[in-house]
Formats: C-alpha cells, sequence, structure tokens
C-alpha cells in the first residue's frame, strides 16, 4: 500500500478505466461528460485525447477550471484542477491506443486530436476495502446496530 494520501489517491485513479470530465460553458454553468484518461502521473496530471472542434475543448480554452470524477465499484475519486489543450505529437503518440481509435479514427496525428491535460490541484476519494460485498456488510450493520454507516476510506488530498 502506497505510504501517502497523494500516492493512494494516484493509485485508486489509475485503477479506473472510465469517468467524467467537467467543464465550465461560457453562461457558468457544469456540464459533464464521460471520458476514459489515457494516463494519471505520479503528479497528479490526468491526460485525455479530445477533438479539437468538441465543446469540451472549446470550453477548456475559455475557462480552464475542471472537475475529473472516476468511480468503479465502491471505489470512488474526484479531482479539482485546472486543463490545458496540448498539441504535441510526440505525447500523441505516446499516448495513442485501439480505445481512442473509435473516436478519432484518423490517427493520433490527426488534425483534429488533441489532448486534454489536466493538472489536479486537489483530490478526495472514498474506498471500502473488500468492494461491494464489504459495502453491503457495513450497511447491513449500520442498520441492525442503528450505528451510522462507516463507509470506508475517505480522504481529501492537496496534489
Amino acid at each position: 500500500m502506497p505510504g501517502t494520501e497523494k500516492e493512494r489517491i494516484i493509485e485508486l485513479a489509475r485503477a479506473i478505466p472510465f469517468g467524467w470530465l467537467t467543464t465550465v460553458t461560457g453562461d457558468g454553468k457544469l456540464v459533464s461528460r464521460p471520458m476514459s484518461p489515457r494516463e494519471v502521473t505520479d503528479d497528479g496530471v490526468i491526460w485525455y485525447f479530445a477533438e479539437r472542434d468538441s465543446r469540451d475543448a472549446s470550453e477548456i480554452s475559455a475557462n480552464a477550471n475542471v472537475g475529473v470524477t472516476l468511480n468503479s465499484g465502491s471505489t470512488f475519486v474526484s479531482f479539482a484542477g485546472i486543463a490545458e489543450l496540448v498539441d504535441d505529437p510526440a505525447r500523441k503518440d505516446e499516448l495513442w491506443d485501439a480505445a481512442v481509435e473509435a473516436w478519432l479514427p484518423d490517427g493520433p496525428q490527426s488534425p483534429n486530436a488533441v489532448l486534454i491535460k489536466v493538472t489536479a490541484e486537489s483530490g478526495e476519494y472514498w474506498d471500502t476495502p473488500g468492494g461491494r460485498i464489504a459495502t453491503l456488510i457495513s450497511f447491513v450493520k449500520a442498520k441492525v446496530t442503528g450505528e451510522r454507516y462507516d463507509g470506508g476510506e475517505n480522504e481529501t488530498v492537496t496534489l
């Protein structure tokens, strides 16, 4: 098990293949869309592919504040950070895989392919060791004993 809360949140985030990227519209509304991180670095940088002419890329260009949420089973991870569009051909080649090709069939060097780099400033995670069975047992125990549900590990992390 990692030694720090930062290492723990990164480990949890890396194990979750899909989540939501939340951006801010021009009129201040929050908009979330499903996205699959291509990489989560040790420093809390989360990389995505996007279409250059997409709404998410446009919103990031106008307001770089974003949220990232990831969930799998009984593990939940949330990040708040700053996003930027990155057009680095070498980095696009490094992060490219067959899954991305479904959205960008012309390949990583397509003029419409751009990277979104989210630099997380803070995060929070909730994790129940033992997964869904342990969560179910904790719910039942809380109901039977009348005590508050203990949702497992929960930490807020500055990245």
